[in-house]
């Protein structure tokens, strides 16, 4: 069997994995300490995060190939949100930093560190940070109540949780 033949061993396939990438609290990504600067290429990154049974971040291209990724806060950022007035009220979708759009889930809003808003995407499955500004816009939604702040959107009054 041929060099070109040989399937990599468990241990070089786990230090294959290691490659040095890491996602940052505004969602760039960083390669050995090199900002990622190509867009199309930092945009792939955030479509292919995935997260292994175990909690770690991954970039996953399939099944078997995957690298793992240190992640800074979390692994999506909210970059704009999306007001729809309706007649029962307003709904909110966002913008994601991997460029897709959803609807807040709007029970899993919560409030963490230094007063950011986080919430969960990807149908439960990862968490997401708002940037500053889709935070602004989201604020004109936000109201006090009994025992702190709540977003009123989504047909219902929903309490800002403590992360």
């Amino acid at each position: 069997m041929s060099d070109d033949e040989r399937q990599p061993t468990a241990e070089e396939l786990e230090r294959f994995r290691q490659l040095g990438l890491r996602l940052d609290r505004d969602a760039r990504w960083w390669h050995e300490g090199q900002l990622v600067e190509h867009r199309g290429l930092a945009l792939a990154l955030s479509r292919w995060i995935d997260r292994l049974e175990d909690g770690r971040f991954i970039v996953r291209l399939d099944a078997e190939r995957f690298a793992y990724v240190e992640v800074e806060d979390a692994p999506f950022v909210v970059t704009t949100v999306l007001l729809d007035h309706e007649a029962d009220g307003v709904h909110v979708s966002l913008q994601l930093s991997d460029g897709s759009l959803e609807e807040l889930a709007y029970d899993t809003l919560s409030v963490g560190a230094d007063n950011a808003l986080y919430c969960e995407v990807k149908a439960g499955r990862f968490s997401a940070r708002f940037s500053r500004s889709a935070y602004y816009l989201l604020g004109e939604l936000i109201e006090e109540a009994e025992g702190g702040f709540a977003l009123r959107a989504g047909g219902g009054l929903w309490p800002l949780r403590t992360r």
